[in-house]
């Protein structure tokens, strides 16, 4: 879709395009969401878009919340909510499942019903499962309105790990050692389903790493050093997830590269490195949001380290039908190899959040990337992909 068709009427002067920023959400990253739409409400040029904020309740209730990103930040180590951000404890806004009609509504119980205008994009800014997933996207595409970043195939596969280490592999891409424990395996026999990751230690060693499969921010992942900590690791994967992926530990650097749609394909960025964390078992989610912990950028690769890693980014970005946005994470082995780790299809987008930085020092500045996003998305039509 083009901003040169957003007029009303021949006599009155183009509207600016509406954009919906949706955030919150029902997931274990709700707080982190709504620090990220905060950033970029906080970016979004006011001149050339109309901007609707919508928050998603962790009941799953859409709010209609104030535009006041000043409020959507970490404060004394506290996460905001949507809760705190909606006018109204009880009203709710509702997104047409209509593609012949964008017109979002509000209402209130007991009350008429409010217009609040047609939306042109829909920027999601959702974390985790249901809305980084596909799940959103789902619903966006049934309504007809364009959307930041990937699809419904892209978003689910870049929220389950164990499928996108399957499609990597299939696609060529060196992934580390894992196995995975579906929740029926662990419901019929929490014996075996535990052997079998005791048996995966005794081929590739301790210390392990259990997580949710589909699950981000590092929430509800546990180094393990021994047998005597898995089944706590274990229970707290299984809080976020009942399908849990473990992974062997890879000994080397953790390099991470930024994928960009730009008009004549996807681009990558410089890679940035993240250097272990003394203070952390691992980079963990206090080590990301909540005592920052810095990322080198560029990261310091020879020309030809750098090159590879940014190709192999853009390959897991086309690999897994990404759109829009991408970052790219990798271990550089000991042995001078690039393994695969994931792929984020929303990644951290505040500000210091690696994924911006990345593209500034590549030239993209915050506001500038967050306009890029917003004009691929114009530029998209919503259907199979």
């Amino acid at each position: 879709m083009s901003t040169e068709n957003l007029s009303q009427n021949p006599e009155q002067p183009p509207r600016k395009p509406r954009v919906a920023v949706v955030f919150g959400g029902r997931s274990s990253e709700h707080g982190i969401s709504v620090v990220t739409a905060g950033a970029v409400l906080s970016a979004i040029d006011r001149t050339k878009y109309d901007v609707l904020p919508i928050g998603i309740t962790q009941d799953g209730r859409w709010a209609l919340t104030a535009d006041e990103p000043e409020r959507m930040a970490i404060i004394d180590r506290k996460q905001p909510s949507v809760e705190q951000l909606a006018e109204s404890s009880e009203g709710g806004v509702v997104l047409p499942v209509d593609p012949a009609n964008r017109e979002v509504v509000y209402s209130e119980p007991g009350s008429v019903p409010k217009a609040l205008g047609e939306v042109d994009v829909v920027f999601p800014m959702l974390h985790g499962p249901y809305g980084e997933d596909g799940t959103l996207q789902g619903l966006l595409e049934l309504s007809g309105v364009p959307y930041v970043g990937s699809g419904v195939l892209a978003s689910a596969v870049g929220q389950d790990k164990d499928y996108m280490k399957r499609v990597f592999t299939s696609f060529g891409l060196k992934v580390g050692p894992y196995v995975v424990i579906r929740p029926r395996e662990w419901q019929q026999d929490e014996s075996a389903a535990r052997k079998k990751i005791v048996d995966f230690a005794g081929e590739h060693g301790w210390p392990l790493f259990v997580k949710p499969a589909r699950a981000g921010s590092s929430f509800g992942i546990t180094k393990v050093d021994d047998l005597s900590g898995l089944d706590e690791a274990i229970e707290e994967a299984q809080r976020h997830d009942p399908k849990i992926i473990v992974e062997a530990l890879l000994r080397g650097r953790e390099i991470e590269c930024g994928v960009l749609e730009f008009e004549d394909g996807p681009r990558a960025s410089v890679p940035a490195e993240i250097p272990p964390v003394q203070s952390h078992a691992f980079y963990d989610f206090e080590a990301k949001y909540i005592d920052a912990a810095d990322g080198i950028v560029p990261a310091p690769l020879t020309g030809e380290q750098t090159a590879e890693v940014r190709r192999l980014a853009v390959e897991a970005f086309e690999a897994a039908s990404c759109e829009g946005l991408v970052r790219a994470d990798f271990f550089l082995t000991e042995d001078g190899e690039f393994v695969i780790n994931e792929i984020n299809t929303m990644p951290g987008f505040t500000p210091i959040s690696m994924y911006p930085r990345m593209w500034r020092e590549t030239g993209i500045g915050y506001p500038e990337l967050v306009d890029r996003l917003i004009q691929a998305a114009l530029r998209r039509s919503t259907g199979l992909r």
